[in-house]
């Protein structure tokens, strides 16, 4: 909105600036029945925490929410719920109304939707190696084939604070998604908590083997996240070579891991002094053999 000033520049003058909405838009070209859609306002001269009343509406009639809150920035965003039983080939709006300054508008319309249906969220192993390549899958109904679909993979924590780990972009086909990620750890094991050092600080907490599960994002609505997909767990692998301080391989020695989890693996070297452990959980280990004496690792 373009501003003309045509006064003198040596006196002092009152100007009214007319308070305007600019645009009222959704994020997306379409919104779903049963799911949240992101809209958008957006102002002019309208004064911080003014307030902003939306109402959504669909053109049969149907009622699709009311959001009261306030602008700050000259901006609002937010979200509106589109009810379960709301009909395929209804078009959807919203109105917007700033109260207190007689401005409103009426945003886009845009078609709505069949309900977003996700099922059948796995991954084709429980576990997983450095390396391994996984297969994420899941059926997706209520969308049109080549719609957008972010695959997000979180590592789990039991405080609930879990950890964004990647992002795959695809495409949903024939009503599914599938897609394929080869798996590394992303930090140093020596980091995760061992079993005894919980115990030590903290005696309600346990060993936490790392876990993954994914999520889906659609037209910002992010499924999943009560590991609907299940979780899978990382397992390491230990190989090493054990030598006397002459050089020497302890040959044919037993000895006896401590892994992180609090339990043990035994096993006997080979004549090179050799040992190789897979499946194990992953985190600090220490390596014993009883018979000498010898402590390996902290």
């Amino acid at each position: 909105m373009e501003t003309k000033f045509n006064k003198s520049t040596d006196k002092e003058h009152k100007i009214k600036l007319e308070s305007s909405i600019l645009h009222a838009t959704w994020s997306g070209n379409e919104v779903h029945a049963g799911s949240e859609a992101l809209i958008e306002v957006k102002t002019l001269f309208v004064g911080e925490g003014g307030k902003i009343k939306i109402t959504g509406k669909s053109e049969k009639g149907k009622k699709l929410g009311k959001i009261k809150d306030k602008i700050y920035g000259n901006g609002f965003s937010g979200r509106l719920t589109i009810p379960d039983k709301i009909k395929p080939g209804d078009m959807a709006y919203f109105k917007v109304e700033l109260s207190g300054l007689g401005v409103s508008a009426e945003s886009n319309h845009v078609p709505i939707r069949p309900k977003i249906e996700i099922s059948n969220m796995k991954w084709d192993k429980q576990e997983a190696r450095r390396g391994d390549v996984l297969k994420l899958s899941a059926d997706i109904g209520g969308v049109r084939d080549e719609t957008e679909v972010s695959v997000i993979i979180y590592e789990y924590d039991q405080d609930g604070n879990h950890d964004k780990i990647v992002e795959i972009p695809t495409n949903v086909k024939s009503k599914k998604i599938e897609v394929e990620w080869e798996y590394e750890y992303h930090d140093s094991t020596l980091n995760i908590a061992t079993e005894k050092q919980l115990q030590k600080y903290k005696k309600e907490k346990h060993y936490a083997n790392p876990e993954y599960y994914f999520t889906l994002k659609i037209d910002d609505e992010e499924f999943g996240q009560k590991q609907e997909s299940g979780l899978f767990k990382f397992k390491d692998m230990l190989d090493f070579t054990l030598l006397k301080d002459s050089g020497e391989p302890y040959a044919n020695e037993d000895y006896i891991i401590l892994l992180a989890d609090g339990k043990d693996r035994k096993g006997t070297l080979d004549e090179s002094g050799h040992g190789s452990e897979q499946d194990l959980p992953p985190g600090e280990a220490t390596i014993i053999l009883p018979k000498q004496g010898r402590i390996f690792g902290k």
